[in-house]
């Protein structure tokens, strides 16, 4: 991922159809009441052969806000994440007060900021685009996002300024892992337990941590990263403005770690916001571990663990490669296993198959199990090869690469992790026709 891309601007002047229109795809809906998701706020795009991932600061609705207060708030998200930020403005508009104050902020950034002069939906619109040089920018596009004029014009720019690479701060090697999980589940008591030290603050009140938190430590030589997020809520609750911003950077710790530790609290049945976060972390590719945390205070017999783990692996089917822990984390009870897992599913997240063996491997599932037919034609594996990690990354090539169905895909996908230990990490498959 080359980098970030933040969308600013006051409310109306089109940011989320810009951001739809950039992704391909209309999932950035404008409800005021129906909270934070992570589609309405990230969205990954390319151009140029450049992939990066962009932000709608438009999806943040601050109610209780004037106008010029949740821009401002919007601007620090953006200074705070962004690599590049496009400030979205109505070109039909005059420059208004918002306009000013935004700019003035998002200048003293030191960030590359590149206007969006936006609603210029024929050529009479565009020397009105020319007035927003007075906010002291070098670059003012002029484009429609409802129409896609001048979408290529903006998003050279973006990949102009954009970094060569983004910096790892981390020497490599370094595993890097998020606590995610709703509020109170006990992220934080973990982060502390795992550290060894309080570092977090810890309370019974939800939502106690605010930011995503970054602490270093080794263990047995090898370093380690635990970032401490906040509890995302359910949708449809109305959060208090700083919490809002705590669940944004706790999808972006998501984005920037290597393993995602679910942790759930095995003292309440699994519900459908759990289902959601665990989306989360699959969503991004991500190597998942998953915690049943407050064991100590479980009711359990000999069978409890059994029965849990098959009824977490029955509710959360497209994460069922994730190992299961269960810990007391209060009590520091097991956190060493958690430890321990995380780094074997590390090891995984960046095995590499030697393409001689893969391909034995799957020569004996098709022997075992052919792809079927369409429209009277046998489809075809050729070979494959892997060509990345993290998550590990195959290509099938097949004779027609438009018709291979999903369900022989995970057939071949167990298969795979039948012959080789892939326990915690995804694993993506991509379709090729062999010339």
């Amino acid at each position: 991922m080359r980098g970030v891309v933040a969308i600013v601007g006051r409310p109306n002047v089109g940011k989320s159809s810009l951001f739809n229109r950039i992704i391909g795809d209309r999932v950035s809906i404008t409800d005021d009441a129906s909270g934070i998701t992570r589609d309405r706020i990230y969205g990954k795009a390319s151009w140029l052969n450049q992939d990066f991932r962009l932000i709608d600061t438009g999806g943040i609705i601050l109610k209780d806000e004037p106008f010029s207060k949740e821009i401002r708030a919007q601007a620090s998200l953006a200074i705070d994440e962004a690599d590049v930020i496009v400030m979205v403005v109505d070109v039909r508009a005059s420059i208004t007060v918002e306009d000013e104050d935004v700019m003035g902020i998002l200048q003293r950034s030191n960030k590359p900021v590149i206007i969006a002069a936006n609603k210029v939906d024929d050529n009479s619109f565009v020397e009105m685009s020319y007035d927003f040089y007075s906010l002291g920018v070098t670059d003012v596009i002029p484009i429609s996002a409802l129409h896609g004029i001048g979408l290529g014009d903006l998003l050279d720019k973006i990949i102009e300024y954009m970094p060569a690479e983004r910096k790892n701060p981390y020497e490599e090697g370094t595993i890097r892992f998020c606590l995610i999980g709703q509020p109170n589940v006990g992220k934080s008591t973990l982060s502390n337990a795992i550290v060894g030290e309080e570092r977090t603050i810890v309370s019974e009140i939800p939502g106690t941590t605010r930011d995503a938190v970054d602490t270093v430590f080794t263990r047995n030589g090898r370093k380690f990263v635990v970032v401490d997020t906040a509890g995302i809520r359910k949708q449809g609750k109305i959060y208090e403005n700083a919490e809002k911003y705590s669940v944004l950077r706790a999808l972006s710790a998501i984005e920037r770690c290597d393993i995602a530790v679910i942790i759930l609290d095995g003292t309440n049945d699994l519900c459908e916001q759990d289902k959601r976060i665990a989306g989360y972390a699959r969503e991004a590719n991500r190597a998942i571990v998953i915690v049943i945390n407050k064991w100590d205070i479980v009711e359990k017999d000999d069978k409890t663990m059994k029965k849990m783990t098959e009824k977490i692996k029955i509710q959360m089917p497209f994460i069922e490669f994730a190992p299961i822990i269960f810990l007391s984390a209060i009590r520091k009870e097991r956190v060493h296993l958690l430890l321990d897992e995380i780094e074997k599913v590390y090891n995984n997240f960046n095995r590499r198959v030697q393409t001689s063996v893969l391909n034995d491997v799957l020569l004996d599932a098709l022997l075992l199990n052919q792809p079927p037919m369409f429209n009277g034609n046998r489809l075809k594996l050729s070979y494959a090869t892997q060509d990345d990690v993290m998550p590990p990354s195959f290509v099938l090539f097949v004779n027609d690469e438009k018709h291979m169905h999903f369900s022989y895909l995970r057939y071949l996908e167990n298969k795979l992790r039948e012959s080789f230990d892939f326990s915690g990490s995804p694993l993506k498959f991509t379709l090729r026709k062999k010339e």
